[in-house]
């Protein structure tokens, strides 16, 4: 089979598109024709080897591998067809079109890739190509995941910072779908995108700090590494609840002590990324509560220029990479 793979740990260029053995399913796991990947900031950074949150680089250099890849396909975010299944398996069947999770053995960037029948791999919803179905396990998984960590119902004020990407884009088509009103914090060139999510209000962080607008929320959903933390918890209402997608480790050590000594909760947890979950997702699709956000699909070959893109941020949504032929 072909596969996007990479050598050695660099810049976008290290990736290259060259023939590798097809895996071979176990007799738990079922075999996908990959038809679409998303390109992830995780991706990004396990090809570079150089991370925004960095207090697990060495049990994460160990495991991947110290000198060079021990993986050498990227990949965790798929969508495809099944093509074999093992003798174990009953709950997927050949023909089945499906998207999900490859898990830490990635894969996703290689035109065949065998997932185990327990992992993360649901049916892709009906609605979907599979261009935009490859784009909603990371961002949809870890948007329901925290969202539903603060509690998010109708009526509540919900700041998304970092809204723009794949998971904050989900966040805010989440949040809306459970009657919350919104604001969006990103760079002026996403605010389309967003107001097109149904945003209620947009601020651009390259203008202002939303800490020092004197409004406050009940939730802020943060995605971005850096963020102050005590003066985030500020804009927070009484009860308010802080969740955040990237902490640092001092985030970390903080979360309980404000959970246990204020009148505010912050978490931190990390999303399990389950079938259940991913089911409530294509429902919430099918019904037209989350639509589509991908950006630009990149071909096979194009996969430096899309890495490049992730890593400067310059998207609005997501970009995948069509796995297979041109």
């Amino acid at each position: 089979m072909r596969a996007i793979t990479y050598r050695r740990y660099g810049p976008p260029e290290v990736l290259q598109v060259e023939d590798v053995p097809d895996p071979r399913p176990k007799d738990d796991e079922v075999l996908v024709r990959v038809r679409a990947a998303e390109a992830t900031k995780a991706d990004c950074e396990l090809r570079a080897f150089r991370f925004a949150v960095n207090w697990f680089w060495l049990p994460l250099r160990v495991a991947i591998g110290v000198f060079r890849p021990r993986y050498k396909i990227l990949g965790g975010y798929f969508a495809g067809v099944v093509e074999e299944v093992g003798p174990k398996v009953t709950r997927l069947a050949v023909g089945d079109e499906v998207h999900g999770s490859a898990g830490l053995g990635f894969g996703g960037y290689g035109e065949l890739v065998a997932v185990r029948e327990r992992a993360c791999l649901v049916k892709k919803p009906a609605n979907m190509t599979f261009e935009e179905a490859a784009a909603v396990p990371l961002g949809g998984l870890n948007a329901l995941h925290f969202l539903r960590l603060a509690k998010v119902g109708a009526g509540d004020r919900v700041l998304i910072n970092g809204a723009g990407g794949s998971i904050g884009a989900h966040g805010v088509m989440i949040a809306k779908a459970l009657g919350a009103h919104v604001t969006a914090v990103d760079c002026e060139r996403k605010r389309a995108f967003l107001e097109r999510l149904g945003v209620d209000a947009f601020v651009d962080y390259t203008r202002e700090d939303f800490r020092e607008r004197g409004e406050t929320w009940d939730v802020v959903f943060d995605m971005v590494p850096r963020s102050p933390y005590s003066a985030t918890l500020r804009v927070l209402n009484a009860g308010g609840r802080y969740v955040k997608g990237n902490p640092r480790f001092s985030d970390l050590l903080r979360a309980p002590w404000t959970t246990r000594t204020t009148d505010k909760r912050a978490s931190m947890a990390f999303a399990r990324e389950t079938q259940a979950e991913l089911d409530e997702l294509r429902a919430m699709i099918e019904a037209g509560d989350v639509t589509s956000i991908v950006d630009t699909v990149y071909e096979m070959e194009q996969a430096p220029e899309a890495h490049r893109r992730v890593e400067a941020e310059d998207r609005a949504g997501a970009i995948v990479l069509r796995i297979g032929p041109a």
